[in-house]
């Protein structure tokens, strides 16, 4: 019983945070899992994807209602991901705990220091994401790939259909790894060579992780991983149940401010994470 309010609660915290700051919180359901329960980073992933496939599902469909998500470029991303996300999940299996867990909380740190950044150089991009606000067009110099000024979609070169490739890629990999969604990888790719905004960026983004980790999920279980299914029902559920308190709480709550000490949280978990996988040595 201890357990399973543990479990809920992990849920409810990594939907919570994801649902006030906009992306991102799905990183924290691995060292959380592995705090909480006791679990390797092995075995946390795996359950860590529960979460980021049910949270980012409920996103990527509210977004969907408000026409803005770029739906090619999430299934492409999506196809490539789940072609890479085998080989994620393979290392996952065979690399050493230390050196693998090492990496994620190097991982973690750099995505801390990155939403940190963010916060303090374009708060406004936390306030369209927290608020969940109509997406506005960017203004830029010449981005690889750009939107039609008559139908608003993508037009698609080949530099842009690699670069879009090559996120999906990075983002199976690391799903298959870690159990992370790859929001981290996708929104600043999607941000630096398209003129989407941050909304519709997020948006996309969510699209694809929904794709990839719930596809990964899948492998993960044909590969013989097995959550006992009242286990998996509640964690998601959780997830989804902070994500939506997390939405209703977000436009009173201040964004820049909110993201800064959600990254300083993750800088925490990363220390936390590192300091005992080397103390297990």
């Amino acid at each position: 019983m201890a357990d399973l309010a543990v479990l809920g609660a992990i849920g409810i915290v990594i939907g919570l945070v994801l649902g006030l700051t906009g992306a991102g919180g799905s990183i924290l359901a691995v060292p959380l899992l592995m705090a909480g329960m006791g679990w390797s980073l092995v075995s946390a992933a795996p359950v860590a994807l529960i979460a980021v496939f049910a949270s980012a599902s409920v996103g990527a469909w509210s977004a969907w209602r408000r026409d803005i998500v770029r739906y090619r470029a999430a299934l492409l991303m999506a196809t490539l991901g789940l072609l890479l996300a085998p080989a994620g999940l393979a290392a996952a299996r065979w690399l050493p705990v230390l050196p693998l867990t090492l990496a994620f909380a190097v991982i973690l740190a750099v995505v801390a220091l990155r939403l940190w950044r963010q916060a303090q150089r374009t708060p406004a991009d936390t306030a369209v994401v927290r608020a969940a606000l109509p997406a506005e067009q960017r203004a830029q110099g010449e981005p690889l790939c750009k939107l039609s000024p008559h139908s608003g979609r993508l037009i698609w070169t080949r530099p842009c259909m690699a670069v879009m490739a090559l996120c999906g890629a990075a983002t199976g990999v690391l799903s298959g790894l870690f159990g992370v969604g790859g929001g981290f990888v996708i929104v600043p790719a999607l941000r630096a060579v398209t003129d989407l905004s941050m909304a519709a960026a997020v948006a996309t983004s969510l699209l694809a992780i929904a794709l990839i980790s719930g596809g990964t999920l899948a492998i993960a279980v044909t590969q013989g991983f097995a959550a006992p299914l009242p286990l998996a029902l509640l964690f998601a559920g959780a997830a989804i149940a902070g994500m939506m308190l997390g939405r209703t709480l977000a436009p009173r709550i201040g964004g820049p401010r909110l993201q800064q000490g959600f990254s300083l949280l993750m800088l925490l978990a990363a220390l936390g994470i590192a300091v005992d996988a080397w103390g297990s040595i």
